[in-house]
């Protein structure tokens, strides 16, 4: 008995190569004017003037804002904070969390629209770039030329400004930290110290790196804020949205036509939203990740819409439930300050006003107690035992302190030889060694609860500061 075999079907044996990460595409983001536009220049200029400007600022004779890390303390303005003073630092961080929850829940991105330095950076990196280059298609031109003398001597031109700017850029970040003044000598010396000199390559770098190449991959595949704010959007979260029940059907057709016989939307699908986009992204598929909320593609939109004589607004501020439900303006804006964010509201109001009385009642002075390890409590006659402290006083304002020091707690304690003001210089702190003897008949063995009161002394403003610490009798 025989059986006929099955013909078996051809297997392909060529192999696949599949790509694992798409191959970037380079955008050259069209330039737009509009109302948007304006917003974000306007934040660009505010943003650097800060920057560039603050360092150069003076306050009673030193930098107005200086984070001084050798010294240990951070000058801002008439403020002078020390490490003890890290409660400050962390309340801004909670401020700075909420802010960014408040606003995203209101409106989106708006701080990667208008003022990221991300976004800002690449805005001005990009502004030279048509500066120099032309415009989007002259960009598009150039780059696809072939090598010559004219190409050579723009894209030379470009990264000799773009790598000074990102230089400036970070001289200024490293003038935070060492006086700018200071700063500028040594590097006008060639003397700048080692660590000057990398901070100020170092952040340079990264700025020319980032807005000059990586612009909206930074935005897209590094920033962790693109990954994580859709769990801060809701459905009345105002968005950048394209309004596809007017715009669709989309189509080309001539101006002045009645493309409603046709039977076309008002989007006449001339892609202005995608030339301008910064990331590249088509905003009539609906919100994606990418979408930075910087709003040019709604300044693009308006001014296709105003010379067609349609309605602006076809992309636009909105929120799903507006787009769905077909809400007006005034509905949707009610809708907006809804419950979530009033209670974000008024949690941040209340740490902000909270942190504002507790800094402007923060007393200019601070005391540490420490006893004396190595010296042990010791017999200074029969009826006396004595123990020895260091106190260090820190004068946080900036102008010189005199101090007088008491202590109390236990029966006759006092600090042994004659009381003299303590001197204090201004913005600094002093360490003084002090011996403290106390009668044995009103303590007992073990740790004793004393306290050191330290007063100010020919002082117009008068000031008490108080420091518990302990008296050992063995």
């Amino acid at each position: 008995m025989t059986t006929s075999a099955k013909p078996r079907l051809a297997v392909a044996t060529e192999p696949v190569e599949q790509a694992l990460y798409e191959i970037r595409r380079k955008i050259y983001p069209r330039a737009m004017t509009g109302r948007f536009a304006v917003w974000r220049w306007f934040f660009v200029w505010a943003t650097q003037l800060v920057f560039y400007g603050l360092p150069w600022l003076t306050w009673n004779g030193r930098q107005a804002v200086l984070f001084d890390l050798a010294s240990r303390k951070f000058y801002i303005f008439g403020l002078v904070f020390w490490p003890q003073d890290v409660i400050y630092l962390t309340v801004l961080l909670i401020i700075s969390a909420y802010s960014l929850f408040l606003f995203t829940a209101v409106a989106g991105r708006l701080w990667c629209g208008y003022a990221c330095p991300q976004t800002v950076y690449t805005e001005i990196f990009m502004w030279i770039e048509r500066a120099i280059e032309g415009e989007r298609l002259k960009r598009m031109k150039l780059d696809q030329s072939p090598l010559s003398a004219r190409k050579v001597g723009l894209k030379a031109a470009k990264h000799g400004v773009w790598i000074a700017v990102a230089l400036w850029t970070g001289f200024t970040f490293v003038g935070y930290f060492t006086p700018i003044g200071t700063l500028g000598a040594e590097a006008w010396s060639f003397s700048l110290g080692p660590w000057e000199t990398f901070w100020v390559l170092f952040y340079g770098f990264a700025t020319y790196g980032n807005a000059g190449f990586m612009r909206e991959q930074v935005c897209k595949y590094m920033c962790p804020y693109a990954r994580f704010q859709g769990v801060m959007f809701d459905q009345d979260t105002l968005v950048i949205t394209y309004d596809g029940d007017r715009g669709e059907p989309r189509g080309a057709r001539a101006r002045g036509a009645d493309y409603k016989v046709q039977g076309l939307g008002d989007c006449v699908d001339c892609d202005i939203c995608v030339q301008v986009c910064p990331t590249g992204i088509d905003i009539r598929d609906g919100l994606q990740y990418e979408c930075i909320g910087c709003a040019a593609c709604i300044d693009g939109c308006n001014q296709v819409m105003g010379k067609m004589g349609y309605p602006k607004g076809l992309i636009r501020y909105s929120t799903e439930n507006a787009l769905k439900k077909h809400y007006t303006a005034a509905q949707t804006l009610k809708r907006v300050f809804r419950p979530r964010v009033l209670v974000y509201t008024a949690i941040l109001w209340s740490i902000i006003i909270v942190a504002g009385l507790t800094l402007y009642q923060r007393v200019p002075v601070k005391v540490d107690v420490i006893r004396d390890r190595i010296t042990t409590a010791a017999d200074a006659d029969q009826d006396k035992v004595e123990n020895v402290y260091r106190l260090q006083i820190m004068n946080t304002s900036e102008k010189p302190r005199r101090f007088l020091v008491t202590v109390g707690g236990l029966e006759g304690i006092e600090i042994e030889g004659e009381s003299h003001p303590i001197e204090v210089g201004p913005a600094s702190s002093r360490m003084v060694p002090l011996r403290v003897e106390a009668s044995r008949r009103g303590a007992r063995k073990g740790a004793n609860a004393i306290v050191f009161t330290v007063q100010t002394s020919g002082d117009e403003e008068a000031i008490t500061v108080t420091e518990k610490a302990s008296f050992i009798v063995q």
